[in-house]
């Protein structure tokens, strides 16, 4: 039931949004309807009380899911005790974060440098990088996001980086991606040997003594959910290892649970230099991200000055959040859930829907990080056009499920904490909404 007060709220808040709010990535004429008022794990409601099954994680970030008791009641004692602090200051609770997350990290990575988020937390990492070498250029792929930070929004590859070069030393690659392969690659293995050739040939062409660092993402989130073929990424370490180039690994939207594991790169041979990371960590109840360090990097600044920081760096509330999230992701078996799920619900329901439906070019992904890929043409594999992935967003909307969509994709990237019934239950939703569309 609902009543004109609850109804009032969501318009007041609907009025405010369009009166004062100007909002990221968007053309400020139309703005968004949708309110989010509160929260329970995969369920989000607006005040009058309609629900929406959140399978977007917001930002593909919420991996606990919504309003965990545990992270709530870790910031609100730490609220109690200390709101804030400098980061020069020694804080129990910001030391008790960082021996949780490189307990979870590889061995000789024992130091974690606190931001604000991932953005700069890339930032960063490519500073330490280009300290640590004494060179300038930075390594990335086409099909990335990094952040929208200096740096990180120009070793980001997609349309964002465009009206945002201002940073210097960025050089951009193809990495791997079979269903739309540059190489004319036909298996995984063609792929990852091909893309490493031309990740070979653009690194000499640049002059691998120039090079500072090669910036990936372990999987591309906004760019497709991309799963690495064979050999991938540890041919990337052992190129960088050749040439002394410092590997910094993005593990902003695929740490933390969401691939099924506390970090993804753990699936895929490799041991990164530095490794980027936020949303996950904490499921963003407090914005907070962070570079673990190797040891090796971490003790050129052990005489030397890093030239870096942030007011927030480690902040308290942010800390305890994080202490909170990783207990309780370890306590309750979070992480194995994640990758339970979605080898046992996920994958075989986004199987049967490409199966029945034409419009799905491809299904990939792990743990709860999936992209169904819409086509307009499953032969050409024309990605279905803009307006209609609008009018399916829409559709979903209006069932009550909340998408991730971008470019030509339905990301499916629900909290670590779905469950099968949860899946089933989008599941028809998706499939009501794309038997509607032709391809």
């Amino acid at each position: 039931m609902t009543d004109n007060l609850t109804e009032g709220l969501d318009q007041l808040a609907r009025e405010l949004d369009a009166e004062h709010v100007f909002h990221s990535w968007s053309a400020q004429g139309s703005p968004p309807q949708l309110v989010i008022a509160s929260g329970r794990g995969t369920t989000v409601w607006d005040h009058a009380g309609k629900e929406y099954l959140d399978f977007s994680s917001q930002l593909v970030n919420v991996n606990i899911g919504h309003q965990h008791p545990a992270v709530v009641q870790a910031i609100t004692e730490q609220a109690g005790l200390l709101a804030t602090v400098a980061p020069s200051a020694v804080n129990l609770a910001r030391g008790e974060a960082a021996k949780r997350i490189v307990a979870r990290a590889p061995e000789r990575h024992s130091k974690v440098f606190f931001t604000n988020g991932g953005a700069d937390a890339n930032e960063n990492a490519i500073r330490m990088a280009r300290l640590h070498t004494g060179r300038d250029t930075v390594l990335s792929t086409y099909r990335s996001y990094h952040g929208n930070t200096g740096a990180a929004i120009v070793a980001t590859g997609d349309w964002r980086r465009v009206p945002n070069r201002f940073a210097r030393g960025h050089v951009h690659f193809f990495g791997p991606y079979l269903y739309r392969s540059e190489f004319w690659a036909t298996t995984p293995e063609e792929e990852s040997e091909r893309a490493l050739h031309h990740l070979r040939r653009v690194v000499e062409a640049e002059g691998p003594s120039s090079i500072a660092a090669i910036l990936v993402e372990t999987v591309p989130g906004t760019a497709g959910v991309l799963i690495p073929p064979p050999g991938y990424l540890a041919g990337v370490r052992e190129l960088c290892d050749r040439h002394g180039i410092v590997l910094i690994v993005d593990e902003v939207m695929a740490g933390f649970g969401r691939t099924g594991r506390w970090f993804a790169f753990d699936g895929y041979d490799v041991t990164p230099d530095l490794i980027t990371f936020a949303k996950g960590v904490n499921s963003g109840y407090v914005p907070v991200g962070g570079v673990i360090i190797s040891d090796e990097i971490a003790a050129d600044f052990d005489e030397r000055v890093f030239p870096g920081g942030l007011t927030y760096s480690g902040h308290p509330l942010a800390m305890a959040s994080i202490v909170g999230s990783i207990d309780a992701m370890e306590s309750e078996g979070i992480v194995d859930h994640a990758r339970e799920v979605g080898a046992e619900a996920i994958a075989p329901a986004l199987s049967e829907l490409a199966e029945k439906h034409r419009v799905i070019g491809e299904v990939r992904g792990e743990g709860v990080f999936w992209a169904m890929e819409l086509v307009a043409d499953p032969e050409t594999r024309e990605p279905l056009p803009a307006a209609e992935m609008g009018r399916i967003k829409g559709a979903l909307v209006e069932r009550g499920l909340l998408p991730f969509i971008a470019d030509n994709r339905i990301h499916v990237v629900p909290p670590c904490v779905v469950t099968a019934d949860e899946v089933a239950q989008a599941a028809a939703i998706y499939d009501e909404v794309l038997g509607t569309v032709s391809p």
